[in-house]
Protein backbone atom coordinates (compact mmCIF):
# COMPACT_ATOMS: atom_id res chain seq x y z
CA UNK A 1 0.00 0.00 0.00
CA UNK A 2 1.30 3.44 -0.87
CA UNK A 3 2.01 6.04 1.76
CA UNK A 4 -0.84 8.28 0.68
CA UNK A 5 -3.30 5.43 0.97
CA UNK A 6 -2.08 4.60 4.44
CA UNK A 7 -2.17 8.21 5.57
CA UNK A 8 -5.63 8.78 4.15
CA UNK A 9 -6.93 5.66 5.79
CA UNK A 10 -5.33 6.19 9.16
CA UNK A 11 -5.72 9.87 9.90
CA UNK A 12 -9.07 10.58 8.34
CA UNK A 13 -11.20 12.29 10.98
CA UNK A 14 -14.42 12.01 9.00
CA UNK A 15 -17.88 11.98 10.46
CA UNK A 16 -20.76 10.42 8.51
CA UNK A 17 -22.32 12.80 6.01
CA UNK A 18 -25.68 12.46 7.77
CA UNK A 19 -24.40 14.43 10.75
CA UNK A 20 -22.82 17.01 8.47
CA UNK A 21 -26.30 17.60 7.12
CA UNK A 22 -27.83 18.03 10.57
CA UNK A 23 -28.96 14.54 11.49
CA UNK A 24 -28.97 13.45 15.10
CA UNK A 25 -25.55 12.30 16.34
CA UNK A 26 -26.99 9.38 18.25
CA UNK A 27 -28.67 8.10 15.10
CA UNK A 28 -25.39 7.81 13.24
CA UNK A 29 -22.97 6.92 16.04
CA UNK A 30 -20.94 10.09 16.67
CA UNK A 31 -19.28 8.58 19.69
CA UNK A 32 -17.97 5.67 17.66
CA UNK A 33 -16.58 7.90 14.92
CA UNK A 34 -14.10 9.56 17.29
CA UNK A 35 -12.72 6.39 18.87
CA UNK A 36 -10.15 4.11 17.38
CA UNK A 37 -11.26 5.09 13.93
CA UNK A 38 -11.30 8.87 14.39
CA UNK A 39 -8.60 11.54 14.74
CA UNK A 40 -6.79 10.15 17.75
CA UNK A 41 -4.50 7.69 15.90
CA UNK A 42 -3.62 10.38 13.37
CA UNK A 43 -2.74 12.80 16.14
CA UNK A 44 -0.46 10.19 17.72
CA UNK A 45 1.22 9.66 14.38
CA UNK A 46 1.76 13.39 14.01
CA UNK A 47 3.14 13.61 17.55
CA UNK A 48 5.55 10.78 16.83
CA UNK A 49 6.61 12.48 13.62
CA UNK A 50 7.22 16.00 15.01
CA UNK A 51 10.05 15.21 17.51
CA UNK A 52 11.93 13.23 14.86
CA UNK A 53 11.78 16.15 12.44
CA UNK A 54 12.84 18.61 15.17
CA UNK A 55 15.77 16.43 16.21
CA UNK A 56 16.84 16.11 12.60
CA UNK A 57 16.94 19.88 12.20
CA UNK A 58 18.90 20.34 15.44
CA UNK A 59 21.46 17.70 14.51
CA UNK A 60 21.89 19.08 11.03
CA UNK A 61 22.60 22.48 12.64
CA UNK A 62 25.16 20.94 15.05
CA UNK A 63 26.93 19.14 12.23
CA UNK A 64 27.17 22.33 10.19
CA UNK A 65 28.55 24.26 13.19
CA UNK A 66 31.22 21.66 13.84
CA UNK A 67 32.28 21.80 10.22
CA UNK A 68 32.69 25.58 10.35
CA UNK A 69 34.76 25.40 13.57
CA UNK A 70 37.16 22.88 12.09
CA UNK A 71 37.58 24.93 8.97
CA UNK A 72 38.43 28.06 10.97
CA UNK A 73 41.73 26.57 12.35
CA UNK A 74 43.12 25.37 9.03
CA UNK A 75 44.41 26.77 5.80
CA UNK A 76 42.63 27.06 2.48
CA UNK A 77 43.24 23.37 1.64
CA UNK A 78 42.12 22.34 5.07
CA UNK A 79 39.03 24.49 4.82
CA UNK A 80 38.15 22.93 1.42
CA UNK A 81 38.69 19.41 2.76
CA UNK A 82 36.64 20.23 5.84
CA UNK A 83 33.85 21.58 3.64
CA UNK A 84 33.89 18.38 1.58
CA UNK A 85 33.82 16.23 4.72
CA UNK A 86 31.04 18.35 6.24
CA UNK A 87 29.08 18.22 3.02
CA UNK A 88 29.33 14.42 2.84
CA UNK A 89 28.60 14.11 6.54
CA UNK A 90 25.63 16.47 6.21
CA UNK A 91 24.25 14.51 3.26
CA UNK A 92 24.57 11.24 5.13
CA UNK A 93 22.91 12.67 8.23
CA UNK A 94 20.13 14.31 6.25
CA UNK A 95 19.47 11.07 4.38
CA UNK A 96 19.63 9.11 7.63
CA UNK A 97 17.18 11.43 9.38
CA UNK A 98 14.90 11.56 6.36
CA UNK A 99 14.84 7.75 6.49
CA UNK A 100 14.14 7.79 10.24
CA UNK A 101 11.43 10.43 9.85
CA UNK A 102 9.80 8.51 7.00
CA UNK A 103 9.95 5.28 9.00
CA UNK A 104 8.26 6.94 12.00
CA UNK A 105 5.62 8.45 9.73
CA UNK A 106 4.91 5.20 7.91
CA UNK A 107 4.84 3.14 11.10
CA UNK A 108 2.66 5.68 12.85
CA UNK A 109 0.10 5.98 10.07
CA UNK A 110 0.18 2.25 9.34
CA UNK A 111 -0.70 1.68 12.97
CA UNK A 112 -3.52 4.19 12.72
CA UNK A 113 -4.67 2.53 9.50
CA UNK A 114 -4.70 -0.84 11.22
CA UNK A 115 -6.69 0.57 14.13
CA UNK A 116 -9.18 2.14 11.73
CA UNK A 117 -9.45 -1.13 9.81
CA UNK A 118 -10.18 -2.96 13.06
CA UNK A 119 -12.66 -0.23 13.99
CA UNK A 120 -14.56 -0.85 10.76
CA UNK A 121 -14.47 -4.60 11.33
CA UNK A 122 -15.92 -3.96 14.77
CA UNK A 123 -18.83 -2.08 13.20
CA UNK A 124 -19.96 -5.07 11.15
CA UNK A 125 -22.73 -7.29 12.50
CA UNK A 126 -23.01 -10.83 11.16
CA UNK A 127 -25.27 -13.85 11.25
CA UNK A 128 -25.55 -17.39 9.90
CA UNK A 129 -25.73 -17.62 6.13
CA UNK A 130 -28.61 -20.13 6.11
CA UNK A 131 -31.39 -20.89 8.55
CA UNK A 132 -32.18 -24.34 7.19
CA UNK A 133 -31.18 -26.91 4.59
CA UNK A 134 -32.55 -26.25 1.12
CA UNK A 135 -30.34 -28.87 -0.51
CA UNK A 136 -29.39 -26.38 -3.25
CA UNK A 137 -25.78 -26.59 -4.41
CA UNK A 138 -23.56 -23.86 -5.84
CA UNK A 139 -23.55 -23.80 -9.65
CA UNK A 140 -20.57 -25.52 -11.30
CA UNK A 141 -17.92 -23.12 -12.70
CA UNK A 142 -17.86 -22.11 -16.35
CA UNK A 143 -14.91 -22.74 -18.70
CA UNK A 144 -13.01 -19.87 -17.04
CA UNK A 145 -13.51 -21.34 -13.60
CA UNK A 146 -15.97 -18.61 -12.54
CA UNK A 147 -19.40 -18.98 -10.95
CA UNK A 148 -22.36 -16.59 -10.70
CA UNK A 149 -22.66 -14.45 -7.58
CA UNK A 150 -26.02 -14.28 -5.80
CA UNK A 151 -26.71 -11.90 -2.90
CA UNK A 152 -30.05 -11.58 -1.10
CA UNK A 153 -30.77 -7.96 -0.11
CA UNK A 154 -33.20 -7.64 2.81
CA UNK A 155 -34.93 -4.58 4.23
CA UNK A 156 -36.08 -5.11 7.82
CA UNK A 157 -38.97 -3.21 9.44
CA UNK A 158 -37.67 -3.97 12.95
CA UNK A 159 -38.63 -1.41 15.62
CA UNK A 160 -36.45 -2.99 18.29
CA UNK A 161 -34.17 0.07 18.21
CA UNK A 162 -35.37 3.54 19.26
CA UNK A 163 -33.79 4.99 16.09
CA UNK A 164 -36.08 2.87 13.94
CA UNK A 165 -39.14 3.78 16.00
CA UNK A 166 -38.30 7.45 15.51
CA UNK A 167 -38.13 6.96 11.76
CA UNK A 168 -40.87 4.38 11.19
CA UNK A 169 -43.25 4.87 14.11
CA UNK A 170 -44.86 1.86 15.77
CA UNK A 171 -43.78 2.17 19.41
CA UNK A 172 -46.14 -0.72 20.15
CA UNK A 173 -44.10 -2.89 17.75
CA UNK A 174 -40.86 -2.80 19.79
CA UNK A 175 -41.33 -6.44 20.82
CA UNK A 176 -42.85 -7.66 17.54
CA UNK A 177 -40.89 -9.99 15.29
CA UNK A 178 -39.37 -8.12 12.34
CA UNK A 179 -40.71 -8.51 8.82
CA UNK A 180 -38.56 -8.66 5.68
CA UNK A 181 -40.60 -6.08 3.80
CA UNK A 182 -37.96 -5.68 1.07
CA UNK A 183 -36.43 -8.75 -0.55
CA UNK A 184 -34.30 -8.53 -3.68
CA UNK A 185 -32.05 -11.18 -5.16
CA UNK A 186 -29.01 -9.64 -6.86
CA UNK A 187 -27.62 -12.03 -9.47
CA UNK A 188 -24.25 -11.17 -11.04
CA UNK A 189 -23.24 -13.32 -14.02
CA UNK A 190 -20.21 -15.59 -13.86
CA UNK A 191 -18.35 -13.32 -16.29
CA UNK A 192 -19.35 -10.24 -14.21
CA UNK A 193 -20.68 -8.53 -17.35
CA UNK A 194 -24.39 -8.36 -16.47
CA UNK A 195 -26.55 -8.34 -13.37
CA UNK A 196 -30.21 -8.65 -12.49
CA UNK A 197 -32.26 -7.75 -9.44
CA UNK A 198 -35.41 -9.78 -8.77
CA UNK A 199 -38.06 -8.99 -6.17
CA UNK A 200 -40.79 -11.17 -4.70
CA UNK A 201 -43.45 -8.80 -3.27
CA UNK A 202 -43.65 -8.95 0.51
CA UNK A 203 -47.23 -10.30 0.80
CA UNK A 204 -46.67 -13.25 -1.55
CA UNK A 205 -47.66 -16.63 -0.06
CA UNK A 206 -44.83 -19.12 -0.54
CA UNK A 207 -43.77 -22.47 0.93
CA UNK A 208 -41.46 -21.63 3.84
CA UNK A 209 -39.20 -24.53 4.90
CA UNK A 210 -38.30 -25.52 8.44
CA UNK A 211 -35.82 -23.03 9.89
CA UNK A 212 -33.68 -22.71 12.98
CA UNK A 213 -33.04 -19.45 14.77
CA UNK A 214 -29.67 -18.27 16.09
CA UNK A 215 -30.76 -19.43 19.55
CA UNK A 216 -31.47 -22.96 18.28
CA UNK A 217 -35.26 -22.62 18.26
CA UNK A 218 -37.09 -24.46 15.46
CA UNK A 219 -39.81 -23.01 13.22
CA UNK A 220 -41.93 -25.57 11.43
CA UNK A 221 -42.50 -25.42 7.68
CA UNK A 222 -45.64 -23.70 6.40
CA UNK A 223 -47.43 -23.14 3.08
CA UNK A 224 -49.81 -20.40 4.21
CA UNK A 225 -47.56 -17.51 5.30
CA UNK A 226 -46.26 -14.53 3.26
CA UNK A 227 -42.60 -14.41 2.44
CA UNK A 228 -41.95 -11.33 4.62
CA UNK A 229 -42.57 -13.47 7.74
CA UNK A 230 -39.41 -15.48 7.07
CA UNK A 231 -37.31 -12.91 8.93
CA UNK A 232 -39.21 -13.59 12.14
CA UNK A 233 -38.85 -17.35 11.67
CA UNK A 234 -35.13 -17.66 12.29
CA UNK A 235 -33.67 -14.42 10.96
CA UNK A 236 -32.23 -13.52 7.54
CA UNK A 237 -30.81 -17.03 7.20
CA UNK A 238 -34.38 -18.36 7.00
CA UNK A 239 -35.23 -15.79 4.33
CA UNK A 240 -32.23 -17.02 2.32
CA UNK A 241 -33.18 -20.69 2.75
CA UNK A 242 -36.73 -19.91 1.61
CA UNK A 243 -35.47 -18.18 -1.54
CA UNK A 244 -33.17 -21.12 -2.30
CA UNK A 245 -36.03 -23.59 -1.84
CA UNK A 246 -38.31 -21.58 -4.15
CA UNK A 247 -35.81 -20.79 -6.88
CA UNK A 248 -33.30 -23.65 -6.82
CA UNK A 249 -30.62 -20.93 -6.97
CA UNK A 250 -27.68 -21.12 -4.57
CA UNK A 251 -27.37 -17.80 -2.70
CA UNK A 252 -23.85 -16.89 -1.59
CA UNK A 253 -24.61 -14.13 0.92
CA UNK A 254 -27.31 -11.98 2.47
CA UNK A 255 -27.12 -8.32 3.42
CA UNK A 256 -29.74 -6.62 5.61
CA UNK A 257 -30.50 -2.98 6.37
CA UNK A 258 -33.03 -1.31 8.66
CA UNK A 259 -34.74 2.11 8.60
CA UNK A 260 -31.83 4.00 10.16
CA UNK A 261 -29.39 2.29 7.79
CA UNK A 262 -31.37 3.43 4.74
CA UNK A 263 -31.27 7.03 5.94
CA UNK A 264 -27.54 6.90 6.67
CA UNK A 265 -26.61 5.39 3.30
CA UNK A 266 -28.75 7.83 1.32
CA UNK A 267 -27.07 10.73 3.14
CA UNK A 268 -23.59 9.31 2.62
CA UNK A 269 -23.89 9.31 -1.18
CA UNK A 270 -25.40 12.80 -1.11
CA UNK A 271 -28.88 11.78 -2.22
CA UNK A 272 -30.32 9.26 -4.66
CA UNK A 273 -32.10 10.40 -7.86
CA UNK A 274 -35.71 9.21 -8.33
CA UNK A 275 -38.46 10.41 -10.66
CA UNK A 276 -42.26 10.75 -10.59
CA UNK A 277 -44.49 11.60 -13.56
CA UNK A 278 -46.64 13.89 -11.42
CA UNK A 279 -46.32 15.37 -7.96
CA UNK A 280 -46.97 12.79 -5.23
CA UNK A 281 -48.19 12.96 -1.64
CA UNK A 282 -48.67 9.58 0.03
CA UNK A 283 -51.02 10.52 2.87
CA UNK A 284 -54.03 9.03 4.69
CA UNK A 285 -57.35 9.22 2.82
CA UNK A 286 -60.93 8.63 3.88
CA UNK A 287 -60.81 5.08 2.57
CA UNK A 288 -57.19 4.12 3.25
CA UNK A 289 -55.37 4.84 6.50
CA UNK A 290 -51.65 5.30 6.84
CA UNK A 291 -49.23 6.39 4.16
CA UNK A 292 -45.50 6.97 4.07
CA UNK A 293 -45.73 10.78 4.02
CA UNK A 294 -43.70 10.98 0.78
CA UNK A 295 -44.15 14.40 -0.82
CA UNK A 296 -42.32 15.16 -4.08
CA UNK A 297 -42.82 17.49 -7.00
CA UNK A 298 -43.05 16.26 -10.57
CA UNK A 299 -39.79 15.18 -12.19
CA UNK A 300 -36.46 14.04 -10.76
CA UNK A 301 -35.44 14.69 -7.15
CA UNK A 302 -32.37 13.57 -5.24
CA UNK A 303 -33.81 12.16 -2.05
CA UNK A 304 -31.95 11.54 1.18
CA UNK A 305 -32.56 11.24 4.89
CA UNK A 306 -36.10 10.37 5.94
CA UNK A 307 -37.39 11.13 2.45
CA UNK A 308 -35.38 8.18 1.10
CA UNK A 309 -37.03 5.90 3.64
CA UNK A 310 -40.46 7.26 2.68
CA UNK A 311 -39.79 6.48 -0.97
CA UNK A 312 -38.86 2.88 -0.22
CA UNK A 313 -41.90 2.38 2.03
CA UNK A 314 -44.49 3.97 -0.27
CA UNK A 315 -47.09 1.53 -1.57
CA UNK A 316 -50.47 3.27 -1.93
CA UNK A 317 -49.28 6.08 -4.19
CA UNK A 318 -47.49 3.58 -6.45
CA UNK A 319 -50.64 1.47 -6.77
CA UNK A 320 -49.65 -1.80 -5.07
CA UNK A 321 -46.72 -3.95 -3.98
CA UNK A 322 -45.67 -4.46 -7.61
CA UNK A 323 -45.41 -0.68 -7.97
CA UNK A 324 -43.49 -0.39 -4.73
CA UNK A 325 -40.99 -2.99 -5.94
CA UNK A 326 -40.50 -0.96 -9.14
CA UNK A 327 -39.85 2.17 -7.07
CA UNK A 328 -37.35 0.31 -4.89
CA UNK A 329 -35.52 -0.89 -8.01
CA UNK A 330 -35.42 2.69 -9.34
CA UNK A 331 -33.84 3.79 -6.05
CA UNK A 332 -31.22 1.03 -6.17
CA UNK A 333 -30.41 1.79 -9.81
CA UNK A 334 -30.01 5.47 -8.90
CA UNK A 335 -27.66 4.71 -6.02
CA UNK A 336 -25.43 2.41 -8.11
CA UNK A 337 -25.31 4.92 -10.96
CA UNK A 338 -24.38 7.74 -8.60
CA UNK A 339 -21.62 5.70 -6.96
CA UNK A 340 -20.17 4.92 -10.38
CA UNK A 341 -20.28 8.59 -11.41
CA UNK A 342 -18.61 9.59 -8.14
CA UNK A 343 -15.87 7.04 -8.86
CA UNK A 344 -16.39 5.85 -5.30
CA UNK A 345 -14.38 2.66 -5.72
CA UNK A 346 -11.13 4.49 -6.53
CA UNK A 347 -11.57 7.66 -4.44
CA UNK A 348 -9.98 6.91 -1.06
CA UNK A 349 -11.92 9.60 0.80
CA UNK A 350 -15.25 8.60 -0.72
CA UNK A 351 -14.57 4.93 -0.11
CA UNK A 352 -13.61 5.56 3.51
CA UNK A 353 -16.83 7.48 4.12
CA UNK A 354 -18.88 4.75 2.50
CA UNK A 355 -17.04 2.13 4.54
CA UNK A 356 -17.75 3.95 7.81
CA UNK A 357 -21.45 4.35 7.05
CA UNK A 358 -22.02 0.98 5.39
CA UNK A 359 -20.34 -1.06 8.11
CA UNK A 360 -22.70 0.52 10.64
CA UNK A 361 -25.79 0.37 8.45
CA UNK A 362 -25.52 -3.21 7.20
CA UNK A 363 -25.77 -6.61 8.80
CA UNK A 364 -24.26 -9.38 6.67
CA UNK A 365 -23.93 -13.15 6.59
CA UNK A 366 -20.87 -14.30 8.51
CA UNK A 367 -18.70 -15.12 5.50
CA UNK A 368 -18.80 -11.39 4.58
CA UNK A 369 -18.04 -10.14 8.08
CA UNK A 370 -14.84 -8.21 7.38
CA UNK A 371 -13.90 -5.02 5.57
CA UNK A 372 -11.64 -6.92 3.16
CA UNK A 373 -14.39 -9.34 2.14
CA UNK A 374 -16.90 -6.53 1.65
CA UNK A 375 -14.34 -4.57 -0.38
CA UNK A 376 -13.54 -7.63 -2.51
CA UNK A 377 -17.26 -8.07 -3.09
CA UNK A 378 -17.66 -4.46 -4.23
CA UNK A 379 -14.78 -4.94 -6.67
CA UNK A 380 -16.76 -7.73 -8.33
CA UNK A 381 -19.76 -5.46 -8.77
CA UNK A 382 -18.15 -2.23 -9.92
CA UNK A 383 -17.65 -3.15 -13.58
CA UNK A 384 -21.25 -4.06 -14.37
CA UNK A 385 -22.49 -1.31 -16.71
CA UNK A 386 -25.83 0.31 -15.98
CA UNK A 387 -27.24 -0.80 -19.34
CA UNK A 388 -26.54 -4.40 -18.29
CA UNK A 389 -28.41 -4.14 -14.96
CA UNK A 390 -31.97 -5.42 -15.26
CA UNK A 391 -34.60 -5.11 -12.55
CA UNK A 392 -37.61 -7.41 -12.44
CA UNK A 393 -40.50 -8.33 -10.17
CA UNK A 394 -42.07 -11.78 -10.21
CA UNK A 395 -45.60 -11.44 -11.66
CA UNK A 396 -48.30 -12.17 -9.08
CA UNK A 397 -52.07 -12.52 -8.76
CA UNK A 398 -54.41 -12.44 -5.77
CA UNK A 399 -54.15 -15.47 -3.51
CA UNK A 400 -57.25 -17.63 -3.78
CA UNK A 401 -57.69 -17.76 0.00
CA UNK A 402 -57.21 -14.05 0.73
CA UNK A 403 -57.45 -11.22 -1.79
CA UNK A 404 -55.09 -9.10 0.34
CA UNK A 405 -52.32 -11.63 -0.23
CA UNK A 406 -50.55 -12.61 -3.44
CA UNK A 407 -49.31 -15.74 -5.17
CA UNK A 408 -46.73 -15.97 -7.91
CA UNK A 409 -47.76 -16.70 -11.49
CA UNK A 410 -46.20 -20.16 -11.68
CA UNK A 411 -45.20 -20.21 -15.35
CA UNK A 412 -43.58 -16.77 -15.10
CA UNK A 413 -41.75 -17.54 -11.87
CA UNK A 414 -40.48 -20.90 -13.16
CA UNK A 415 -39.06 -19.24 -16.26
CA UNK A 416 -37.27 -16.56 -14.25
CA UNK A 417 -35.80 -19.07 -11.81
CA UNK A 418 -34.56 -21.23 -14.70
CA UNK A 419 -32.81 -18.20 -16.22
CA UNK A 420 -31.08 -17.46 -12.92
CA UNK A 421 -30.05 -21.10 -12.41
CA UNK A 422 -28.61 -21.30 -15.93
CA UNK A 423 -27.00 -17.82 -15.71
CA UNK A 424 -28.98 -16.51 -18.69
CA UNK A 425 -28.92 -12.72 -18.88
CA UNK A 426 -32.20 -10.88 -18.27
CA UNK A 427 -31.21 -8.35 -20.94
CA UNK A 428 -30.38 -8.65 -24.66
CA UNK A 429 -27.38 -6.31 -24.67
CA UNK A 430 -24.63 -8.86 -24.21
CA UNK A 431 -22.44 -10.72 -26.66
CA UNK A 432 -21.69 -14.44 -26.40
CA UNK A 433 -18.56 -14.97 -24.33
CA UNK A 434 -15.59 -16.80 -25.83
CA UNK A 435 -14.23 -18.45 -22.74
CA UNK A 436 -10.81 -20.04 -22.43
CA UNK A 437 -10.03 -22.25 -19.45
CA UNK A 438 -7.87 -20.70 -16.76
CA UNK A 439 -4.33 -22.11 -16.54
CA UNK A 440 -3.37 -23.66 -13.26
CA UNK A 441 -3.17 -26.87 -11.27
CA UNK A 442 -5.92 -29.33 -12.23
CA UNK A 443 -8.48 -29.97 -9.52
CA UNK A 444 -8.11 -33.17 -7.54
CA UNK A 445 -10.17 -35.94 -9.15
CA UNK A 446 -13.46 -36.60 -7.36
CA UNK A 447 -14.92 -40.02 -6.71
CA UNK A 448 -15.75 -42.16 -9.74
CA UNK A 449 -19.28 -43.45 -10.13
CA UNK A 450 -19.81 -47.11 -9.33
CA UNK A 451 -21.23 -49.55 -11.87
CA UNK A 452 -24.85 -48.64 -12.79
CA UNK A 453 -26.31 -51.87 -11.45
CA UNK A 454 -24.42 -51.79 -8.13
CA UNK A 455 -26.58 -49.28 -6.23
CA UNK A 456 -30.28 -48.81 -5.57
CA UNK A 457 -32.38 -45.94 -6.97
CA UNK A 458 -35.86 -44.92 -5.86
CA UNK A 459 -37.96 -43.12 -8.49
CA UNK A 460 -40.90 -41.00 -7.28
CA UNK A 461 -43.66 -39.29 -9.25
CA UNK A 462 -43.60 -35.57 -8.51
CA UNK A 463 -45.48 -34.34 -11.57
CA UNK A 464 -48.39 -32.93 -9.57
CA UNK A 465 -47.66 -29.21 -9.78
CA UNK A 466 -49.59 -26.45 -8.02
CA UNK A 467 -52.12 -26.21 -10.85
CA UNK A 468 -51.77 -29.54 -12.66
CA UNK A 469 -52.89 -33.14 -12.11
CA UNK A 470 -50.15 -35.79 -11.80
CA UNK A 471 -49.14 -37.89 -14.80
CA UNK A 472 -50.17 -41.44 -13.91
CA UNK A 473 -47.44 -44.07 -14.21
CA UNK A 474 -44.65 -41.50 -14.64
CA UNK A 475 -42.35 -43.04 -12.00
CA UNK A 476 -42.73 -46.48 -13.54
CA UNK A 477 -41.94 -45.20 -17.05
CA UNK A 478 -38.73 -43.48 -15.96
CA UNK A 479 -37.74 -46.55 -13.91
CA UNK A 480 -37.99 -48.67 -17.07
CA UNK A 481 -35.74 -46.18 -18.88
CA UNK A 482 -33.12 -46.45 -16.13
CA UNK A 483 -33.29 -50.24 -16.12
CA UNK A 484 -32.69 -50.24 -19.86
CA UNK A 485 -29.54 -48.15 -19.28
CA UNK A 486 -28.10 -50.68 -16.83
CA UNK A 487 -29.42 -49.26 -13.53
CA UNK A 488 -31.06 -52.57 -12.70
CA UNK A 489 -31.73 -51.74 -9.03
CA UNK A 490 -34.02 -48.82 -9.92
CA UNK A 491 -37.47 -49.16 -8.38
CA UNK A 492 -40.61 -47.03 -8.68
CA UNK A 493 -42.04 -45.67 -5.44
CA UNK A 494 -45.77 -45.92 -4.78
CA UNK A 495 -45.61 -42.67 -2.80
CA UNK A 496 -46.00 -39.44 -4.79
CA UNK A 497 -43.70 -36.51 -4.00
CA UNK A 498 -45.16 -33.41 -5.74
CA UNK A 499 -42.36 -31.11 -6.80
CA UNK A 500 -41.95 -28.24 -9.26
CA UNK A 501 -38.54 -29.31 -10.58
CA UNK A 502 -36.97 -32.71 -11.13
CA UNK A 503 -34.09 -33.58 -8.83
CA UNK A 504 -31.69 -36.44 -8.03
CA UNK A 505 -30.96 -36.58 -4.31
CA UNK A 506 -28.34 -38.62 -2.49
CA UNK A 507 -27.66 -39.08 1.25
CA UNK A 508 -25.56 -36.21 2.54
CA UNK A 509 -23.47 -38.65 4.55
CA UNK A 510 -22.38 -40.47 1.36
CA UNK A 511 -20.25 -37.48 0.33
CA UNK A 512 -18.36 -37.53 -2.98
CA UNK A 513 -19.18 -41.14 -3.75
CA UNK A 514 -22.89 -40.56 -3.35
CA UNK A 515 -22.69 -37.47 -5.54
CA UNK A 516 -20.74 -39.30 -8.24
CA UNK A 517 -23.37 -42.05 -8.38
CA UNK A 518 -26.21 -39.51 -8.47
CA UNK A 519 -24.52 -37.56 -11.27
CA UNK A 520 -24.28 -40.75 -13.34
CA UNK A 521 -28.05 -41.21 -12.94
CA UNK A 522 -28.72 -37.61 -13.95
CA UNK A 523 -26.51 -37.84 -17.05
CA UNK A 524 -28.20 -41.04 -18.17
CA UNK A 525 -31.52 -39.17 -18.24
CA UNK A 526 -30.31 -35.84 -19.64
CA UNK A 527 -30.70 -33.98 -16.35
CA UNK A 528 -28.16 -31.17 -15.75
CA UNK A 529 -25.69 -31.64 -12.90
CA UNK A 530 -27.27 -28.65 -11.12
CA UNK A 531 -30.24 -30.90 -10.34
CA UNK A 532 -28.10 -33.23 -8.21
CA UNK A 533 -28.35 -32.35 -4.53
CA UNK A 534 -27.44 -33.87 -1.15
CA UNK A 535 -30.24 -34.50 1.31
CA UNK A 536 -29.94 -35.56 4.93
CA UNK A 537 -33.35 -37.28 4.91
CA UNK A 538 -33.08 -39.67 1.96
CA UNK A 539 -31.72 -43.19 2.61
CA UNK A 540 -30.42 -43.81 -0.89
CA UNK A 541 -30.32 -42.19 -4.32
CA UNK A 542 -33.79 -40.79 -5.00
CA UNK A 543 -35.00 -39.41 -8.31
CA UNK A 544 -38.11 -37.22 -8.16
CA UNK A 545 -39.64 -36.69 -11.59
CA UNK A 546 -41.01 -33.17 -11.19
CA UNK A 547 -43.67 -31.08 -12.87
CA UNK A 548 -41.02 -29.81 -15.30
CA UNK A 549 -40.67 -33.33 -16.83
CA UNK A 550 -44.12 -34.65 -17.57
CA UNK A 551 -43.26 -36.73 -20.64
CA UNK A 552 -40.44 -38.36 -22.54
CA UNK A 553 -37.60 -40.71 -21.58
CA UNK A 554 -35.01 -37.92 -21.61
CA UNK A 555 -35.29 -34.61 -19.76
CA UNK A 556 -35.37 -31.58 -22.04
CA UNK A 557 -34.88 -28.21 -20.43
CA UNK A 558 -37.04 -25.49 -21.97
CA UNK A 559 -35.09 -23.27 -24.36
CA UNK A 560 -34.70 -19.77 -22.96
CA UNK A 561 -32.87 -16.90 -24.66
CA UNK A 562 -31.23 -13.88 -23.07
CA UNK A 563 -33.75 -11.13 -22.38
CA UNK A 564 -36.72 -13.47 -22.79
CA UNK A 565 -38.43 -12.43 -19.57
CA UNK A 566 -42.12 -13.25 -19.01
CA UNK A 567 -44.64 -10.49 -19.63
CA UNK A 568 -44.86 -7.98 -16.80
CA UNK A 569 -41.59 -8.98 -15.13
CA UNK A 570 -39.21 -6.32 -16.43
CA UNK A 571 -40.07 -3.21 -14.40
CA UNK A 572 -37.35 -0.70 -15.23
CA UNK A 573 -38.92 2.74 -15.48
CA UNK A 574 -37.65 6.27 -15.99
CA UNK A 575 -40.43 7.82 -13.88
CA UNK A 576 -43.05 6.36 -11.54
CA UNK A 577 -46.77 6.52 -12.29
CA UNK A 578 -48.81 7.89 -9.39
CA UNK A 579 -52.23 6.55 -8.41
CA UNK A 580 -54.74 9.37 -8.96
CA UNK A 581 -55.78 9.75 -5.30
CA UNK A 582 -52.20 10.59 -4.33
CA UNK A 583 -51.30 13.02 -7.10
CA UNK A 584 -50.10 16.40 -5.80
CA UNK A 585 -50.05 19.75 -7.59
CA UNK A 586 -46.89 20.84 -5.78
CA UNK A 587 -48.61 23.78 -4.08
CA UNK A 588 -50.98 22.73 -1.31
Amino acid sequence: MGQNSVRGEGTRGRVPRARELGWDDELHGAAEATGAGGDEPGEKAAAADAPASTRAERRRGTAAGAGRGAAGGAGAGGRAAARRRAKKSGKRKVLRWVAITMSVLILGTAGAGYLYYEHLNGNIRGGSRAGGDSGVQKAPPNALGDTPLNILLIGSDSRADAKNVALGGGKNLREAKPLADVQMLLHVSADRQNASIVTIPRDTIVPIPECKGEDGSTFQATNTAPINETLGRGGPGCTLTTWESITGVYIDHWMMIDFAGVVAMADEVGGVPVCVKTGVWDRPTRRVKGGSGLKLKEGTTEIQGKQALQWLRTRHAFGNDQGRAKAQHMYLNGMVEKLQKQNAWSDTGQLTGLAETATKALQVSDELKSVKKLFDLSMQLKNVKMNRLTTATVPTVEWSQDRNKLQMVKSSADKMWAMLRDDIAFDKNGKPATAKPKPGTPAKPKATAEAPGSFAITVANGTAGTDEAPVEGRAKAVTETLTGKGFTQAEASKEAQPREDSVVMYPKADGDQGRANAVSVAKALGLPEAKVRPDAKVEGITLVVGADWREGAVFKAPAVEAGDLPAGADDKSTCMDIYSVYKWDGKS
